[in-house]
């Protein structure tokens, strides 16, 4: 099913409402409120409804919301129900890092390729992962990959994100402290770890 016309901030905080209940899960509880969710996840109850509202009536009155009903949910809106398979570009200390960060594997999503140009990483391996040379992303269709994760220095991340995109590649998680366009077709998302870092000082009092 697609859902049209339904805010990004909402899907954005889609994953942290599965986080959570995965989280209350974990504690062995079935059923929670959407006044016990908000302050696990650090969101307002009302947000919670009003967003949930999008897909419909996921609630029972009095009862509160079926977690493991409700996760499956917010899994299917988000097509986490299907294993996502992904590629990372980019083995560097960052790259190596989500290589062998256990955590996507919760969300529905595999990195089952890596690439890097540098002679001496090509041909490692890196949780399960061989590195192979970027020459291989022309076949990543070929093989089923739609999504890729870019972990390259500033300078060449554009060239890297088109090459993906002619590749075939859908959506774009970019790592780079940069920006890079796409066609409209293909969905970029960019995280620039040093840039949500500086953000820090203006919130802390002034010694």
């Amino acid at each position: 099913m697609r859902y049209h016309k339904i805010p990004d901030e909402t899907v954005r905080r889609l994953p942290i409402y599965l986080r959570g209940l995965m989280f209350s899960a974990e504690k062995g509880n079935e059923h929670i409120s959407s006044q016990s969710l908000a302050a696990s996840v650090g969101v307002h109850s009302w947000q919670i409804r009003k967003d949930f509202s999008y897909f419909g009536d996921f609630g029972t009155p009095g009862v509160g919301y079926n977690i493991g009903k409700l996760a499956r949910e917010i899994q299917k809106i988000l097509r986490l129900d299907v294993i996502k398979r992904a590629a990372l570009v980019g083995v560097g200390d960052l790259g190596s890092a989500l290589l062998a960060y256990p955590g996507f594997g919760a969300y529905g999503l595999d990195i089952v390729a890596a690439f890097d140009i540098d002679p001496q990483k090509i041909g490692r391996t890196i949780s399960g992962v061989e590195i192979e040379d970027v020459s291989g992303i022309d076949s990543l269709v070929q093989r089923s990959i739609f999504l890729a994760i870019v972990a390259v220095p500033r300078q060449v991340a554009q060239q890297t994100v088109d090459r993906l995109v002619a590749a075939g590649i859908k959506g774009v998680l970019n790592f780079a402290p940069c920006k890079v366009e796409a066609p409209k077709r293909v969905k970029v998302i960019t995280l620039d770890i040093a840039m949500e870092l500086a953000r820090l000082p203006y919130y802390m009092p002034v010694s």
